[in-house]
């Protein structure tokens, strides 16, 4: 019987990630070629693969495939102990396989596993090769099963970019290698969304450029997904445009949607930081008030760390779980609404919280980002991030929290930009909430965000990021932000704000764009200076009793309107949320750009 190959050995790749304890442990004895991707094994060198990268997690293969028959295929030469283990949670692991086996070049060596019974449900699997011969190889390895598929998914690629034309020129060329090697090929279409109308790439047989109208991330991705329904496709597949992930990231989604039982089944990739490819940022997230990574800063390097999230991570997630549009496969015929024209910021989690996705995360499937989220954070992103925030929980039912919680969202954007001396920002942040206060018409109205990118970008004078000539001196610390005194201090006085002079007195501290998310670095600071991560740019910021009480006394103003006006803003919401995620709105936008040649907007400046 055929047998179908469910999930490959993934290798390090030069470009996109080389931390080779991701995908393998290698002993005293055995050594990785990259070039040649292959494991090189003296005698006694062993080979583990209970790694982020290459481990089966038979668990979520169970739950979400019904999975009942498994075998382990490996090619390369020699002798080895080849010993598979089940790993379940808070279980003995038991052995699947404990055999001596000999590879021979050209001849694949299959060896059937029992998965029958219990003790999968919360469990891992893996293999581990010990050389009992010297000159050993291990040169490809793969998941596979006799099981026939549920489905064969279409499955459509949509990346939006925005004149960034290197990164998306790279991305297609890898496409066109994957395309002429992968035996999903003709089951896969990429439509490449070019939100700037400036990537200068041409359409072939397996890829689709768009030239698109700049309505930001919301508009290029509603765009990609007509693309998908045009197409036939039964799963789009939402990407950002450099791609940083694995090809065989796609082939084991596309397997997995294969599979599945549950024809709402969507999944979510996760992020890592290209700088620090083994610290996870986010494997899916919650939200709840605010966004929530979920396993932050996980070592994927780490066994202990990485079996514990694969095993939270099998159960279904909450709904209020969502996955990020750097990678997110999901069934067409699931999609009852559009993305809502959010722009960007918030689009995603909002198209997850509106639907029932059964949101499933596979290891392996993983992008590696240019920059984390802090670095990237600017008054342009926080407007746009406040409005967002509020209007999931008051357009989507089940996520409603109330007037005083709603409310609450509100006021921790204020204050934590007042504490941090960023006034623009907290002028940026009455500006949001005023407008999501004229509810959803607004956001249809100024889908281009041409008018309000304008007038953001009038408000921002101090909060620009300079070229780094010379640094300002960190003054001597005054104020200790280890101590529980100053801690408590400087939070009921919005760190100094309610203190007399505290411009005179208050600390100058130097610290790295990183932390701008972390008071505990900037309590007790009268001028706060961020530094770039490659040190060439910095931004500084000063304590300003007045610029603090003019943003306040404006934010008191709309949250008393808000709060007279909670449950027609709330009808509002919930009423008109669907007027404007749905195609028809979407294809009256996007028209233009296809018969006009709309010119692109600028793009939203991060840090």
């Amino acid at each position: 019987m055929t047998r179908t190959t469910l999930q490959s050995l993934m290798w390090p790749e030069v470009g996109l990630n080389t931390e080779v304890d991701t995908y393998m442990r290698l002993l005293e004895g055995s050594a990785f070629s990259l070039r040649d991707q292959e494991i090189l094994f003296g005698e006694k060198g062993q080979a583990e693969f209970s790694t982020y990268a290459n481990l089966f997690n038979i668990g979520k293969w169970k739950r979400c495939c019904a999975l009942n028959d498994l075998a382990l295929t490996l090619e390369g030469e020699g002798t080895f102990e080849l010993v598979v283990f089940n790993a379940p949670r808070h279980r003995s692991w038991r052995l699947l396989a404990n055999e001596v086996i000999t590879l021979k070049a050209g001849e694949p060596l299959t060896t059937t596993l029992d998965i029958s019974g219990t003790g999968y449900s919360t469990s891992v699997i893996f293999f581990k090769l010990r050389a009992l011969s010297t000159d050993g190889k291990l040169s490809a390895a793969r998941w596979e099963t006799e099981q026939a598929p549920l489905r064969t998914p279409e499955l459509c690629l949509a990346i939006t970019t925005f004149k960034r034309e290197e990164a998306v020129a790279k991305t297609v060329s890898r496409f066109n290698q994957f395309f002429e090697t992968s035996p999903l090929a003709n089951h896969i279409h990429l439509a490449v969304v070019d939100n700037g109308q400036s990537a200068n790439l041409a359409s072939n047989d397996s890829i689709t450029v768009i030239p698109n109208e700049n309505l930001g991330g919301s508009g290029g991705f509603a765009r990609g997904l007509l693309e998908a329904k045009s197409r036939g496709a039964s799963h789009c597949l939402f990407m950002d445009d450099d791609a940083s992930t694995h090809m065989e990231s796609i082939e084991r989604t596309w397997m997995f949607l294969a599979y599945a039982t549950d024809p709402n089944t969507a999944v979510a990739g996760a992020i890592t930081d290209a700088d620090v490819k083994w610290r996870l940022w986010e494997n899916s997230a919650v939200f709840e008030t605010v966004c929530q990574p979920q396993f932050c800063g996980l070592d994927l390097r780490d066994q202990h760390s990485v079996l514990a999230m694969e095993y939270d991570t099998t159960p279904r997630r909450a709904s209020n779980a969502y996955g990020g549009w750097w990678y997110f496969a999901f069934p067409v015929e699931s999609v009852e609404h559009m993305p809502f024209p959010f722009f960007v910021r918030g689009d995603d989690v909002s198209f997850s919280l509106v639907h029932d996705f059964d949101i499933v995360t596979l290891n392996g499937v993983v992008c590696f980002q240019d920059d984390n989220f802090s670095n990237k954070e600017s008054l342009h992103t926080l407007y746009l991030d406040l409005r967002s925030h509020l209007a999931h929980h008051m357009a989507i039912p089940h996520m409603d929290i109330g007037r005083k919680a709603t409310l609450k969202i509100a006021a921790r954007f204020m204050l934590r930009s007042i504490v941090q001396c960023h006034y623009e920002t907290a002028r940026a942040l009455n500006m949001s909430f005023a407008d999501f206060m004229e509810g959803p018409d607004f956001f249809a109205k100024n889908a281009d965000m041409a008018k309000r990118r304008a007038d953001l970008t009038a408000i921002r004078h101090d909060e620009t990021w300079v070229d780094t000539v010379s640094l300002p001196e960190p003054s001597k610390r005054r104020f200790n932000s280890d101590k529980g005194w100053v801690r408590r201090l400087m939070k009921y006085t919005l760190n100094g704000h309610f203190v007399p002079l505290f411009k005179r007195f208050g600390d100058h501290v130097v610290i790295d764009a990183g932390l701008r998310g972390q008071l505990h670095a900037i309590w007790g600071a009268a001028q706060i200076t961020y530094v770039d991560t490659d040190n060439r740019k910095h931004m500084t910021v000063r304590h300003s009793k007045r610029k603090m009480a003019r943003e306040l006394w404006t934010f008191l103003r709309l949250s008393w309107t808000f709060w007279r006006s909670y449950a027609p803003l709330k009808k509002s919401w919930q009423s008109g949320y669907s007027n404007f995620a749905n195609e028809a709105f979407w294809q009256e936008k996007l028209a233009p750009s296809l018969t006009n040649g709309t010119h692109a907007e600028p793009e939203i400046e991060h840090a």
